[in-house]
C-alpha cells in the first residue's frame, strides 16, 4: 500500500454516504496537499448493491455484506452512516477492536451505547468521532472534546432539529396551524412521511444526550431525557407568544449543578424565548447551540443542521483528522465518563405560561385563580378573550417548581368550569436563565 493512502469503508450510502463520496472526490487533491495523505474509497456496503447511487465508483466497490468492509485487511479507517443501533453497534464495536478508526454520523447509537463505544476505542487506542452524529455540519462536537476541555461547562442548549424549527418559523411567521406547517415542511423535504422522531423531541433528545456527555464527561443516554414535543402547539399560542414579543421555539437543554454528586438535568420541550434572545432568530431548518461556561460565559454555533452536503462535510472532517492520527499512530479519545445522577423534571423550577378554555360565567375565574393558590403557584399576568359562552384565559405564572404546576394543571382539568387545558410552555428568561 501506498505510504500516503488511507483506505475509507463506508457503511451505508443513502444521502449522507453518497455526498461524502462527492465531496471526497472534489477535495481530494486539496486533502492531499494540505495532509500528505490520498483518502481512497475501498469498500462500500449498501442493502441493494447493484442499485445506481449516482456516485463515480466502480461497481465491483459495492457490497451488501457490512462485514466484508469492517473484516476486510484493505479498509484502514471505516466510516459508519447506516443508522440503527444494531448491526451498527456491533460493526463499530468489531472495527474499532481490530484497530481500525470509526467516524460515525449516527446519533441513535451514541445516543444509547456512546460508552461502550468510546471504552472499546480507548482501550483499542483508536478514533471514534462523530462531529456529524449532532448537529450536522455545524462544528460543536470537537470544541466541546477538545478547546472547551478546561472550561467549567454549566449549560448547552439549543435548536438542534430543523424539522421542528421549520414548523414552528411557518407557524410564526405565516400563520399556519401546526397541521398546514407540517404538511408543507413534508412537501419540501424537511421532514419525513412518519415525522414522529422529530415532532416528538426524540431526535432533539438523542443529541442533548450526546452533547450532556461530552460536555459535563458524565453517562446521559436518550432513556435520561425529557421529552415534550409540538404538536400540541395551536395558533393560539403562537399569537400570543407574537403580541407579546416572544417566540417559540422547540429546545434541547442540559444542565450541570455544582455538588459532588454530579446532577444532571437534560430535557427537550416548547420553551417561550424572548424576541431578543439569540436562539429567536434562528429561523427554518438552521440549527443554533449555546454553550455557556463559568470561564468563557456564551458562546453560540450556528448553522445547517441536517442535509446530505453539511453533513457530510462534517463527516469529511472526521474523516481526514482520523486519517492523520492514524498516520501519526495517536488518537483523541473522549475520556472516562462518570456515572451522573437525572435531575427529575419535577425539580425545574421556571415560569410557564398556560391556556385555559373555560365557561364564561360569574366566578370562574376565581375559582381558577383559587387553585394556582392551593398549589403555590403565584400568577404574574392573566388575560381573557370572550368566545360566545366561552372564554380563553392565558396565564404568565412567577417562577414556580415543576412538580407545583403539574398538580396545578391536573386540578385545573377536573374543574366542571374548564372545557380543555391547553399547552403548557416553559419560558427562558433573558440571561438564560430557567
Amino acid at each position: 500500500m501506498d505510504g500516503s493512502q488511507v483506505r475509507v469503508g463506508l457503511l451505508g450510502c443513502g444521502t449522507v454516504g453518497s455526498a461524502l463520496i462527492r465531496l471526497l472526490h472534489q477535495q481530494a487533491s486539496s486533502i492531499e496537499a494540505r495532509t500528505g495523505i490520498g483518502l481512497v474509497v475501498q469498500r462500500v456496503a449498501v442493502r441493494n448493491a447493484s442499485r445506481d447511487r449516482g456516485v463515480d465508483l466502480s461497481p465491483d466497490v459495492f457490497t451488501n455484506d457490512p462485514q466484508q468492509v469492517v473484516a476486510a485487511g484493505d479498509v484502514d479507517v471505516v466510516v459508519e452512516v447506516m443508522g440503527g443501533i444494531e448491526p451498527a453497534r456491533s460493526l463499530v464495536l468489531e472495527a474499532v477492536k481490530a484497530g481500525k478508526p470509526v467516524v460515525t454520523a449516527n446519533k441513535e447509537l451514541l445516543a444509547n451505547v456512546g460508552a461502550e463505544v468510546f471504552a472499546a476505542a480507548e482501550a483499542a487506542g483508536v478514533d471514534v468521532l462523530f462531529e456529524a452524529a449532532v448537529a450536522g455540519g455545524i462544528p460543536l462536537v470537537r470544541p466541546l472534546r477538545e478547546s472547551l476541555l478546561g472550561e467549567p461547562v454549566d449549560r448547552v442548549l439549543g435548536i438542534v432539529n430543523g424539522t421542528t424549527n421549520y414548523i414552528l418559523t411557518r407557524m410564526t411567521e405565516a400563520g399556519a396551524s401546526y397541521a398546514e406547517a407540517l404538511a408543507e415542511a413534508q412537501r419540501l423535504g424537511f421532514a419525513e412521511a412518519d415525522p414522529t422522531a422529530d415532532v416528538e423531541g426524540f431526535d432533539a433528545g438523542a443529541k442533548i444526550a450526546i452533547l450532556a456527555s461530552i460536555a459535563f464527561g458524565v453517562k446521559v443516554v436518550a432513556g435520561d431525557v425529557y421529552h415534550e414535543g409540538i404538536a400540541t402547539l395551536t395558533a393560539d399560542d403562537i399569537a400570543y407568544a407574537v403580541r407579546r414579543s416572544y417566540v417559540v421555539k422547540l429546545l434541547a437543554i442540559a444542565e450541570q449543578f455544582a455538588g459532588d454528586d454530579r446532577q444532571v438535568a437534560v430535557r427537550v420541550h416548547p420553551v417561550l424565548l424572548p424576541s431578543t434572545h439569540p436562539l429567536a432568530s434562528v429561523r427554518e431548518s438552521f440549527n443554533a447551540v449555546f454553550v455557556q461556561g463559568g470561564a468563557v460565559g456564551d458562546l453560540m454555533f450556528y448553522g445547517r443542521g441536517a442535509g446530505g452536503d453539511p453533513t457530510a462535510s462534517a463527516v469529511l472532517g472526521d474523516l481526514i483528522d482520523a486519517s492523520v492520527n492514524l498516520r501519526k499512530g495517536t488518537h483523541a479519545g473522549v475520556g472516562a465518563l462518570a456515572p451522573a445522577r437525572i435531575r427529575p423534571i419535577d425539580d425545574l423550577e421556571c415560569e410557564y405560561y398556560l391556556g385555559l378554555d373555560v365557561v364564561d360565567r360569574p366566578g370562574v375565574l376565581a375559582a381558577v385563580a383559587g387553585v394556582f393558590g392551593r398549589h403555590g403557584v403565584s400568577i404574574a399576568s392573566m388575560e381573557q378573550e370572550g368566545r360566545g359562552d366561552e372564554a380563553r384565559l392565558v396565564f404568565i405564572t412567577h417562577t414556580a417548581r415543576e412538580r407545583d404546576m403539574q398538580s396545578t394543571v391536573t386540578e385545573l382539568g377536573d374543574l366542571d368550569a374548564v372545557r380543555r387545558v391547553g399547552s403548557l410552555i416553559r419560558l427562558l428568561g433573558e440571561e438564560g436563565g430557567a
